[in-house]
C-alpha cells in the first residue's frame, strides 16, 4: 500500500477545522450539533495522521494559522462582521510565522548548519 503524504492530512485536518467553526455558528438543532461533534472527531483523527509523518509543531501551527486566518475570513465574508485593515497585517504575520517555521524544518547538516 502507498504511503499517504502527511501534508494530505495537514490539508484535511484544516478543512474540517474550518467546517467544524461554521458549524459552531450555524448550527441550531440537535442533529447539526451531532453533524458538527462528527467533524471535530473526524478533524483530530486527521490531525493525529499529519503528526505522524511530519513535525508536531509544524502541524500544530499551519492547523492554527489556517483555522485563524480561515476563521476570520469567514467572519468578513460569512458572518458579515465588520473588517479591520489590520487584522489582515495580523494573518499576514502568522502565514509568514508559518512558512518561516516550515523553513526551519530542514535537516540539519553535520556541524549544526542548516
Amino acid at each position: 500500500m502507498k504511503k499517504v503524504n502527511p501534508w494530505i492530512f495537514v490539508a484535511l485536518t484544516c478543512l474540517f477545522e474550518l467546517l467544524w467553526v461554521y458549524g459552531f455558528n450555524s448550527a441550531s438543532k440537535f442533529w447539526h450539533w451531532a453533524l458538527v461533534v462528527l467533524v471535530i472527531v473526524t478533524d483530530f483523527y486527521f490531525l493525529t495522521k499529519a503528526c505522524q509523518g511530519l513535525p508536531t509543531g509544524t502541524v500544530y501551527a499551519v492547523f492554527a494559522a489556517v483555522g485563524s486566518a480561515g476563521t476570520a475570513l469567514m467572519d468578513w465574508l460569512l458572518f458579515k462582521e465588520a473588517f479591520q485593515p489590520l487584522q489582515l497585517v495580523f494573518i499576514a504575520v502568522l502565514i509568514a510565522g508559518v512558512i518561516i517555521l516550515k523553513l526551519s524544518d530542514r535537516p540539519q547538516t553535520p556541524g549544526g548548519a542548516l
